[in-house]
């Protein structure tokens, strides 16, 4: 997951292959909750992996439930309807709605001592209409900040049913959800009657409720959507084991990126369905109304470019409360004004969405009109679109819509401002995304840093790239590894043995992740780190044979977001075409004193007197070599960093990168 403070995305153009979606936040949530709720075990598969699932499953082990976690998988021993640890708990619920409401209704019901606490966003998310629905029971609930909203503390309390419960349903579903799962538990005596307030909004939610009870034994009578009826002597009953299917709202941002792509491409999503429970999976009806070309099979879908023959619509998305976010994006590209209606619970989430999503499109050159609940988003022309900074107000909904802005025909550069905060729900939504779309290579960002050995063009390039999400090449590890296996395998360094050590290099089953390099399965990061192996690539890097061979290896590396490489000829022979050319000109001396230090910092033994020497003995070699002698790119920028720290090197390029990119 990208965890820098922002992430620039270069212009996209089209998205396509086969991609297969976390699962669902709503179903997971829900899942591990009832779960929890019953007696025995119960496997939860394909369980998706996020922030808002990982309070969830901290929370149900502070209540008492055992845990098995097994990859997508987590086999949960339930409550059976009766708390196992009954000491008094504080359990931290981050900004998970779906985990905030349920617990209370729950907890207030089991008889729990409990305080529920959040970050400060979750104490700005109204809870006062379930608190009331509780309390007409019973429940002894303290709001021990603002009144309305948590933080709560929950104390034991006598609960008596003898009349419907009423609950609002104009402010959020999840309101009647947590009453829903919550109120089997003390069905023992009568029916239990739930009393709807007003239009119940996000109606396909609470079809997901009812789904998910019946898999577990409870069967829920409805009139309308104003009354539910929950039967005498229910009770849960693990179903053993369950699947969660993929993210409907998730799926939306591959479907868009699919209807929003240039040319002929198709895009596959594995997972979901026409026969998903979830319902998000209705924006497929929408985006087919503003053109979108979609199949949908069984358990998948297929989205085919168009995003030329997109259309504004009026739309009222009640039953798409959190997709409809993704119809805001279409509608920049679309031909007419877009309408979305009866989106209030927009103003409830994570932030006020409405409000965002205006300030947001504005900074794209878009105009955008709001209302209480709804907006109107004019598209944006072809040659109009504008390179904006896009706050995402921890909101992982406003960053996944926006990085969708990246197709815009202007060929525009998008900052994501935190993109972690996509941890909610979908961890590695950009690592995903970065699959499946096609950009042009010339606007792929790459950075070269390039300088003499020693220099700390590795050490400053992988911080670079960290603080950019960019991928990184440290290409001097190539030629390292080149001569540590080709030593080890007997073939001395000598040109004559050029076309054997090629060989040798190009049979090899090479992987790099992160700073770790794997040779035919084997870890070598460390072997290739030693002096000896350093003066040994220095002296294979002159082979011109060797150097051709690598040099396709180093450009793979050019992928998106973006890429950092260190090295010799990174700007000059490598990537000559980079945005951002760095060559580091620190003085022989002071490198070998960093050296020494660093030698000595890791246990090494080292001369001072021969390290000098050495390193000019190999700047010379480096620079007097006939193929891509050391030297700097004709338009590469000069840093002495002899008296520069790494902190004061990284802020440097940093700050050139930025004079590049958005203000």
């Amino acid at each position: 997951m990208f965890t820098q403070p922002h992430l620039d995305l270069p212009p996209l153009l089209s998205a396509s292959g086969s991609v297969s979606l976390p699962g669902s936040k709503s179903i997971s949530n829900r899942v591990l909750l009832l779960a929890a709720l019953s007696e025995g075990q119960t496997w939860v598969h394909d369980l998706l992996d996020s922030d808002d699932t990982q309070v969830m499953l901290n929370a149900l082990e502070q209540l008492g439930c055992q845990l098995i976690k097994k990859e997508h998988s987590v086999c949960i021993t339930g409550l059976g309807g009766s708390l196992k640890n009954t000491s008094e708990l504080t359990v931290f619920l981050g900004n998970a709605g779906t985990a905030m409401r349920p617990l209370c209704a729950a907890l207030s019901l089991l008889g729990a001592n409990v305080t529920l606490t959040g970050v400060q966003r979750m104490y700005e998310r109204p809870i006062k209409d379930l608190v009331q629905a509780l309390e007409q029971i019973g429940a002894r609930i303290e709001y021990l900040q603002e009144p309305g909203f948590p933080p709560l503390k929950l104390q034991r309390s006598t609960i008596k049913i003898s009349a419907p419960i009423e609950v609002r349903g104009d402010v959020s579903s999840q309101f009647l959800t947590a009453l829903l799962l919550a109120l089997p538990l003390s069905s023992q005596d009568s029916d239990i009657q739930i009393q709807v307030l007003g239009e119940l909004i996000s109606k396909p939610y609470i079809e997901i409720t009812l789904n998910l009870l019946a898999q577990f034994g409870v069967q829920v009578k409805r009139e309308g959507w104003s009354t539910f009826t929950i039967a005498k002597g229910s009770k849960y009953t693990s179903p053993g084991e369950i699947h969660v299917e993929s993210d409907a709202s998730s799926a939306s941002y591959f479907i868009a990126a699919g209807a929003l792509s240039a040319g002929s491409e198709v895009l596959k999503i594995t997972g979901l369905g026409e026969h998903s429970i979830q319902g998000d999976i209705r924006f497929v009806d929408a985006a087919r109304r503003m053109g979108a070309n979609i199949t949908m099979g069984p358990n998948h879908l297929e989205i085919k470019a168009n995003q030329r023959q997109l259309r504004g619509i009026d739309l009222d998305c009640n039953h798409i409360p959190d997709a409809a976010m993704t119809l805001v994006m279409m509608a920049l590209f679309a031909e007419g004004p877009t309408l979305l209606r009866n989106i209030g619970s927009w103003r409830v989430k994570e932030t006020d969405r409405i409000s965002a999503m205006v300030k947001e499109c504005e900074k794209l050159g878009a105009q955008v009109e709001e209302g209480p609940d709804w907006i109107r988003i004019q598209p944006i022309k072809a040659t109009q679109w504008q390179s904006a900074s896009i706050h995402t107000y921890d909101d992982h909904r406003m960053a996944m819509c926006f990085s969708l802005a990246a197709f815009n025909p202007s060929a525009r550069t998008i900052r994501i401002e935190d993109p972690r905060c996509v941890g909610k729900t979908f961890p590695n939504y950009f690592e995903t995304l970065f699959k499946l779309v096609q950009t042009q290579g010339d606007v792929i960002p790459v950075i070269c840093i390039d300088g003499p050995t020693a220099s700390g063009k590795g050490t400053l390039a992988s911080e670079v790239a960290k603080r950019l999400g960019f991928h990184y090449l440290d290409s001097g590890a190539l030629y390292r590894l080149s001569a540590f296996m080709a030593t080890e395998s007997g073939i001395a360094l000598e040109l004559t043995n050029e076309k054997a050590i090629v060989d040798l290099v190009s049979k090899l089953s090479l992987r790099f992740e992160g700073s770790s390099i794997f040779a035919n399965g084997r870890e070598i990061s460390q072997l290739i780190r030693s002096e000896v192996v350093g003066m040994n690539a220095s002296r294979v890097s002159a082979m011109p044979l060797l150097r051709g061979a690598l040099i396709d290896l180093q450009r793979s590396f050019k992928c998106l977001p973006g890429l950092v490489a260190d090295g010799r000829d990174m700007a000059s022979v490598i990537f000559p075409s980079s945005q951002l050319k760095i060559y580091l000109t620190a003085d022989a001396l002071t490198r070998a004193k960093r050296r020494h230090k660093q030698l000595i910092s890791m246990g090494i033994s080292a001369n001072m007197d021969s390290l000098y020497a050495d390193l000019k003995a190999r700047d010379e070699r480096d620079m007097s070599r006939t193929v891509a002698p050391l030297k700097p790119a004709a338009d590469a920028l000069l840093m002495d960093n002899s008296d520069l720290s790494i902190e004061q090197s990284l802020e440097w390029v940093l700050n050139c990168w930025q004079s590049k990119n958005i203000a």
